[in-house]
Formats: structure tokens, C-alpha cells, sequence
């Protein structure tokens, strides 16, 4: 059986300006239900990628397709509504004066019944446990709970995309790993959702179903985590980042302990501590 393409682009060129490329000849697909991370330097173009997909840019040549239908200028409001996104800053987001409001925003721009909002509203606040602080006002919040708002703000309009741009970045650590175990979270609970995080995250990036590499505008890398991470060398020339565990493979192999690489972290504890 054929699987199903959520979003896919086919030779997608832009610029911000008539003498500049900010985005050359990029094609890639995303299936339905995957988990793909977008990894680059700053500037390289993923925020544009993610503009594009939602139609807040109009690309100056090929195509995007929402689930095999191409977006125009006639569709793109209604391809737009199966499209969920999450921003680096989540106070760019808010809109409610509390957080009820907040999640209410979108459900009220789709029209939803109000006798059926507040269920809705208390669902996906629980789902992200904030269902305590629907009363409170947003700037009173951490920036994880500002993040887990903005989750289910765009989570209760039932996207079946769902894009993060750079979304925990600002976030402590422990923070970051907060709101990436509820993404997970949430993930097992609607394994058809499709995910396009643009992230720094290499270990993120590495727990994907699917990572593609843009530098410059355009694509160098894409694949699975193994098949984009397996040239090190190619990853560190570019000044990426790599997996820790890749990293320790190459000092292992320049110490003559190749014997211990491994192909994750947990098996190569497992070989160090034998």
C-alpha cells in the first residue's frame, strides 16, 4: 500500500528580493504520520521553508503540495487550516489575555460552535498540563508554559501538520526536554500527526524519522538519521553538529579502541562497561 505524502515540494526557489536567493530548487517529501527535522546554520533557510509550507510566502518557482493537492492562491487558506505552527517565541503568539483566550483564538477564527469550545479548551489544556492556569494571564507564565499554551493552542484546531520553528530554542534545558517529551507524547497518542521541527537540536534531530540538511538555500542531506549522520566528516566540514556517540566513535577510532564503536549511545555504555 502506498503511503501518503503530507507535504511535499518540488523544485521550491525564493527571495526576498528579485536579486537575491534565499531558497534554491529545494524538493522533499514528508509522509503522513513522520517526524522530520529540518537542521542548518542559522540563515540557511529552514524559517523560510517552514513560510512557504504554510503559504505566509509565495515561492517564486515550483510547487508545494498539502496532502497531493497543490497550493494556489485560491486554496491556500483552506490547505492552511490543516497546518499547525509553533514559533521560536511563543509571546509572539499569544493574542488572549488569559490562556483560555488564548487557546480559544484559533477555534473562534475556525468557527467552532461556542458550546463546544470550552470542552475543547480544557481538553488540549490538559493534554499539555496547563489546565490549571486557564484563568492566568500569559505573561505570567515560564517559557516552558508559555510553549506547552502555544502547543495547544495549535493542537486544539486539529492539525494534521504540525511545524516547530526553532520552538524550544529559547529554553533551558530542562525546559527543552520538557516540551520535546510532550511532542513525543502527543506523537504516540496520533501517530498520523506529521511533524517538521527546524531545530539545533542534533539529539532531536537524531531521534527523527527524517532529517534533511539545508545550507544556503539549498538541500545537501536527506534521509534517515543513520544515512544522514553516517558521514561525520561531511557533517563537521559543514560545522554541524553530530550524535555524542558519533563523536566518541571518532576519538575511539583515533585512540585504536574501534572495537568499542557502536551504533547508539546505549549499546556503547554497554560495550565500555563490559
Amino acid at each position: 500500500m502506498e503511503e501518503n505524502i503530507s507535504v511535499e515540494l518540488e523544485n521550491i526557489s525564493f527571495g526576498y528580493s528579485k536579486e537575491v536567493t534565499n531558497i534554491d530548487n529545494i524538493s522533499f517529501k514528508v509522509k503522513e504520520g513522520e517526524y522530520l527535522t529540518l537542521i542548518g546554520h542559522n540563515g540557511s533557510g529552514k524559517s523560510t521553508i517552514a513560510r512557504l509550507i504554510t503559504g505566509l510566502l509565495l515561492q517564486r518557482k515550483g510547487n508545494i503540495k498539502i496532502f497531493g493537492e497543490t497550493m494556489t492562491d485560491d486554496n491556500v487558506l483552506k490547505l492552511r487550516k490543516d497546518i499547525g505552527i509553533i514559533f521560536q517565541n511563543p509571546d509572539n503568539q499569544f493574542i488572549g489575555s488569559t490562556v483560555r483566550d488564548d487557546i480559544a483564538f484559533g477555534l473562534e477564527n475556525d468557527c467552532v460552535p461556542e458550546d463546544e469550545m470550552e470542552g475543547i479548551i480544557q481538553e488540549y489544556a490538559a493534554r499539555v498540563g496547563m489546565d490549571e492556569y486557564l484563568d492566568k494571564e500569559p505573561s505570567n507564565l515560564s517559557g516552558g508554559q508559555k510553549q506547552r499554551v502555544a502547543i495547544a493552542g495549535a493542537l486544539a484546531r486539529h492539525p494534521k501538520i504540525l511545524i516547530m520553528d526553532e520552538s524550544t530554542s529559547m529554553l533551558d534545558p530542562k525546559g527543552k526536554r520538557g516540551i520535546l517529551n510532550l511532542i513525543h507524547k502527543i506523537k504516540e497518542n496520533d501517530p498520523l500527526l506529521t511533524i517538521i521541527s527546524i531545530t539545533h537540536d542534533i539529539q532531536e534531530a537524531y531521534n527523527s524519522d527524517h532529517v534533511v540538511v539545508i545550507s544556503k538555500g539549498r538541500k545537501i542531506l536527506d534521509g534517515t538519521p543513520d544515512e544522514v549522520f553516517a558521514d561525520s566528516k561531511k557533517m563537521i566540514d559543514m560545522k554541524l553538529d553530530i550524535p555524542f556517540f558519533k563523536k566518541l566513535n571518532i576519538e575511539l577510532e583515533k585512540s585504536d579502541l574501534s572495537k568499542y564503536k557502536s551504533n547508539s549511545l546505549e549499546s556503547l555504555v554497554k560495550k565500555l562497561c563490559r
